[in-house]
């Protein structure tokens, strides 16, 4: 098993409640396919440098977490197909440390 780290931006229209939901479905994807989430970082609410699908802002949040190949790239689809998800960037931090 591998670290990732994620970080995706949630749609600013969602309300606390919804957003804490969604965020809490996501990475159970991660612990339901073998996953451990190392850490959990939500930047808030952040303006972005262009508008994107006529949005101009969303909540961050990056995960960092250690899970296999199968279960990354089911979380990785999941996140692609999420309505509520704006974008999503994938990092191996291992091979960003040097290991």
């Amino acid at each position: 098993m591998k670290q990732y780290e994620t970080m995706y931006i949630i749609k600013s229209s969602l309300d606390d409640a919804a957003k804490a939901a969604l965020v809490e479905e996501l990475h159970a994807i991660i612990t339901n396919h073998g996953g451990k989430i190392d850490n959990v970082e939500d930047w808030g609410l952040r303006e972005f440098a262009y508008e994107i699908d006529g949005m101009t802002k969303g909540y961050y949040v990056v995960t960092t977490y250690t899970i296999d190949t199968d279960g990354l790239n089911e979380f990785k689809r999941l996140l692609g197909i999420n309505a509520d998800v704006v974008r999503s960037m994938t990092i191996n931090t291992e091979e960003k440390a040097g290991k």
